[in-house]
Formats: C-alpha cells, structure tokens, sequence
C-alpha cells in the first residue's frame, strides 16, 4: 500500500462502515498546489449518517484524514459531495417550513371577539 492511496483506503473504510450503503461510496483523490483534496459522494439515504448532528461525525472524519495527511506530510481536505437529486435545506427554509400558517382571525375565534 503506498502512501498516496493511505488515505483513499482510509476514508471509505470509514465511510462503508458508517453507511447503509456501502456499495454506493466513491472517494476521488485530486493533488494541486493546494495540497490533496478527497471528495466523497455516498448514496442519497446515508447523507445525514455521514454528516451526523451537527456536522459532528463529518467533522470527526475530516480531522482523522488531516491526521493521516500530516504523517505522511501532506496538507489533506476533505469534500463531501451532495448527492443529485439532494434536497438542502438552509436554515431560512426550515425556519419557514416549521411555521404553520395561520389565518389571523381564526387566531380570534376562540375568543369569541
């Protein structure tokens, strides 16, 4: 196993161990000036179980593939690709999704105004 493919081996050990579908995780490695950047796409379903709460699981990935990148001196990023078809919802349109509609003399009827 050569150094260069370390952490592409890495990160889907990772990723197919935390996903529903294993089969459907692709990892790609590009080197730029930059330092290394691995992109990851999964199947649309295991998104949120890669991302976790908050961001908290992709985050922990990140951190342990910079690890890797240092030990083998290298500056390594990683990119989690949106799947086609995904749905984003920014926090604008979740503020506005949990606020029912209300009709504001409905609002009154129980007061019998």
């Amino acid at each position: 196993m050569s150094s260069d493919t370390k952490d592409v081996e890495f990160l889907e050990y990772i990723v197919k161990a935390l996903v529903d579908h294993p089969e459907d995780v692709k990892t790609e490695r590009k080197v730029d000036e930059m330092g290394v950047l691995l992109s990851v796409r999964v199947h649309p379903e295991d998104m949120g179980q890669l991302i976790g709460k908050k961001g908290s699981t992709a985050g922990a990935i990140r951190s342990l593939i910079r690890i890797i990148g240092l030990k083998n001196q290298a500056r390594v990023n990683l990119k989690i690709e949106e799947p086609e078809g995904g749905s984003r919802v920014t926090p604008k349109q979740e503020a506005t999704a949990s606020k029912p509609a209300s009709n504001p003399t409905e609002d009154f009827e129980d007061f019998k105004i």
